[in-house]
C-alpha cells in the first residue's frame, strides 16, 4: 500500500482540477487507488508468469540436453529388433553400460568427421575378445550366447588384432546385423567418452 500511496500524489496532481470550474469534482482517492492496484497486480503477474515460463524452459534444456536424448534408428543395421527410423530414448548419465545393453555412441570415422552409431555391448572393460573359427564372438575365452542374433559375425578386415583386450574405459560393441554393419570389428573399440548414452526405451515407427 505505501507503493500505492507514493504513486497517488503525482496522479492526484496530474488530475486536480481547477476550483474555479465548479462544474467539475475532484478525482475520487478510493477509485484511483484501486485503479493503481490493478495496475501493480498486473505487473506482478507478469512478472511471475516470466520466471515459471524460464523456469520451465530451463527444465525442458536440462531434461532433454543433459539427461535424456531422442535420436532415430539411421539404419537396418539393429534389425529386426530396431528398425530404420524407430525412436530411440536414451539415458544421457549412464555411460558405464553392461553387456548386452543398447547403446547411442558418436565414431570418428574420417578424420575430424564424427558419426552416430547404435550398438549392442558385448564385451565391457577388462574383458577379453576374440572371433573364433565359427564367426561366433568370444569374451574370456567363451562363446557368448546371443539366442537373438541370427548372423554369423565374420571379422571385418585387419584393423582390429585379435584377441583384444579392452582398457579400462573401452567396450566392444556390435550391431545385431553382423554382416555388413559398422561396429568395433571395423573401427575398434568404443571409449566411454565416445558413449552419450544408454537406450531406455525403442518406439517402433509404426506406432508413430
Amino acid at each position: 500500500m505505501a507503493t500505492i500511496r507514493k504513486k497517488i500524489k503525482p496522479a492526484l496532481k496530474d488530475k486536480a482540477v481547477d476550483p474555479k470550474k465548479t462544474n467539475e469534482t475532484e478525482p475520487d482517492q478510493d477509485e484511483l487507488i484501486k485503479e493503481l492496484e490493478q495496475d501493480e497486480k498486473g505487473l506482478k503477474s507478469y512478472h511471475w508468469f516470466l520466471i515459471y515460463l524460464g523456469a520451465f524452459l530451463l527444465l525442458i534444456w536440462i531434461l532433454f540436453f543433459k539427461i535424456i536424448g531422442i535420436t532415430h534408428m539411421p539404419n537396418e543395421d539393429m534389425s529386426p529388433r530396431v528398425d530404420a527410423g524407430d525412436l530411440l530414448i536414451f539415458y544421457r548419465l549412464d555411460r558405464s553400460p553392461s553387456f548386452q545393453e543398447l547403446v547411442v555412441f558418436e565414431k570418428e570415422v574420417e578424420e575430424g568427421k564424427k558419426q552416430m552409431f547404435v550398438g549392442r555391448v558385448i564385451a565391457v572393460p577388462g574383458d577379453t575378445v576374440d572371433i573364433n573359427m565359427g564367426n561366433r564372438p568370444v569374451v574370456n575365452g567363451r562363446a557368448i550366447s546371443e539366442p537373438m542374433i541370427f548372423y554369423d559375425t565374420p571379422k571385418r578386415g585387419e584393423r582390429v588384432n585379435y584377441p583384444l583386450t579392452l582398457g579400462h574405459d573401452e567396450y566392444f560393441i556390435l550391431v545385431d546385423g553382423r554382416k555388413d554393419g559398422m561396429d568395433s570389428r571395423y573401427f575398434g573399440p568404443v571409449t566411454k567418452d565416445e558413449i552419450l548414452g544408454t537406450v531406455i526405451t525403442v518406439i517402433r515407427r509404426s506406432n508413430l
